[in-house]
């Protein structure tokens, strides 16, 4: 019987599952998250030497609209040119044909998301909340007032990602985000329901939906409750979100400037401010921006 010696190289070789065709990025078969339509694995970026995030759509969720499939890829293109130190950061993206998939490779934060970072650090400072407000305010101030404006549209604690040891906070999976010029005007229903605008369900809305998802998200941050949670089905959060009534998460604020800023936020959307009126807020004033690098 003829012994067949290895490759040397072999043992060279990372263990990837699959390579980008460049031969850049490798991927590994661990999650490190999944939602409705993409999952994201650990990936390795061997020409600078550095962790990243290898996430991967399945195409067959938008195989019946060729036109979503179109503005899918050129909102992806677009994206890759954002530059903002509080944006999670795109390095490539591809479709591999014969898997049917939309790949894109970002960075990888090391701490993981704001949500699963929060559980695990019970006591968390006033002072601590506000930095991490300001730095999500600056990316959706970049993103608001890029040309073409970007409304991310699902922003939550799960797409917010954390440098723990430096404090560092960007947002992250801006693969749903949408471009929408000089009307500053959306009209596709997406998001996550507990976090979305009241105008969000009628379809027709700006940017300042995302100010009300941060709203929520910094809720989440001071309760460690996602809103909403009393609530049994999506329609029971439409019912409350639409009527105007706050969750009960919101009761549970003991800091009266906290809760007051957070219902700015989260108000009727003519009297919503943006993100720039936020950063100028006298609540977040006080946070040196020094100290959040």
């Amino acid at each position: 019987m003829q012994v067949i010696s290895p490759d040397p190289s072999d043992q060279d070789r990372e263990p990837f599952v699959e390579v980008d065709p460049s031969g850049r990025f490798g991927r590994y078969s661990d999650l490190l998250g999944a939602g409705a339509v993409k999952k994201v694995y650990r990936g390795f970026d061997q020409a600078e030497g550095r962790d990243v995030a290898w996430n991967q759509v399945k195409l067959r969720n938008f195989s019946g609209d060729p036109s979503v499939l179109k503005r899918l890829f050129s909102e992806i293109k677009l994206l890759k040119t954002l530059k903002n130190e509080n944006l999670i950061v795109m390095y490539g993206f591809w479709r591999d044909t014969e898997h049917n998939t939309l790949n894109f490779i970002t960075e990888e934060c090391t701490s993981g998301n704001l949500r699963d970072y929060r559980k695990k650090h019970k006591r968390v400072s006033t002072k601590a909340l506000k930095k991490w407000s300001k730095q999500i305010l600056k990316g959706l101030e970049y993103l608001h007032t890029h040309e073409p404006c970007v409304i991310h549209r699902d922003l939550n604690c799960s797409n917010i990602f954390i440098n723990g040891n430096i404090g560092k906070v960007k947002i992250g999976d801006l693969g749903l985000a949408a471009v929408v010029g000089k009307s500053h005007v959306a009209h596709s229903l997406i998001g996550t329901p507990e976090y979305m605008a009241p105008e969000l369900y009628e379809e027709d809305y700006n940017e300042l939906v995302d100010i009300y998802s941060f709203g929520m998200c910094l809720l989440e941050m001071a309760t460690m409750e996602i809103p909403y949670t009393e609530c049994d089905c999506v329609a029971q959060i439409y019912k409350k979100v639409t009527g105007g009534v706050m969750p009960q998460a919101f009761d549970k604020v003991t800091d009266t400037e906290l809760k007051a800023f957070i219902e700015r936020c989260i108000g009727q959307k003519r009297a919503r401010p943006s993100a720039s009126d936020l950063l100028k807020d006298p609540f977040l004033m006080e946070v040196d921006d020094e100290e959040t690098e």
